[in-house]
């Protein structure tokens, strides 16, 4: 179960550590703004978590910085407030740590949703999305294996229209990749951001309901 005990978390405050570098210098006086590539990358970052990513650079950082922080700290700090509640979405699992696959599975199918997997790899995924009709993926952005979860999210969005919703606590890799995914869920998480993800996904029109 999800009970705020969750640490496992590939360098996620490193990763939040390099953005800070890359952007802080947005909030200086005078501002120090990054290169294009990276401000496009923000404003990527900021839309998948749902703030506005149409103003000043500066303001968006600001905002994307403080939900970052939030989420990379303890994890099940915010689990107190429960999640909007969301219909019933077929959702596909893909994560290559079996506890934290069982543990998605069971917080899923809880909350009323059906489930498809886990899968540990892309390859096997990208089958199954052939064979079921999915609402939305849970991806690991960093899969062990054959593919990895960048590759799947683009197989599934432009073969099978599924949308996509990142796992990782590779905070940099995120932001990279920010346009192949609806939402994201910084690792180590509780059950309450996994669900709040979703709702905030299928209350935005990302997910079809």
């Amino acid at each position: 179960m999800f009970d705020g005990t969750q640490t496992t978390t590939p360098d996620g405050g490193g990763d939040l550590a390099r953005l800070r570098d890359i952007y802080d210098g947005l909030l200086a006086r005078p501002p120090a703004p990054p290169g294009n590539e990276a401000l496009a990358e923000l404003a990527g970052m900021a839309r998948i978590f749902d703030l506005d990513a149409d103003r000043p650079p500066a303001e968006v950082w600001r905002d994307l910085r403080a939900v970052l922080t939030r989420q990379g700290g303890p994890a099940g700090e915010a689990d107190a407030t429960p999640p909007p509640p969301t219909p019933s979405l077929t959702i596909m699992v893909v994560e290559d740590d079996p506890a934290m696959a069982a543990d998605l599975v069971e917080v899923l199918v809880e909350a009323g949703h059906d489930v498809i997997g886990p899968f540990s790899d892309g390859a096997a995924a990208a089958t199954a999305a052939g064979l079921h009709a999915i609402d939305l993926a849970l991806v690991d952005i960093n899969l062990a294996g054959d593919g990895d979860g960048v590759a799947l999210a683009r197989t599934l969005g432009q073969s099978w229209d599924v949308p996509v919703m990142f796992l990782t606590g590779d905070v940099a890799a995120a932001a990279r990749h920010a346009r192949l995914a609806v939402a994201l869920v910084l690792k180590p998480y509780g059950r309450q951001d996994v669900l709040r993800a979703i709702a905030r996904a299928a209350a935005g029109g990302a997910v079809k309901t």
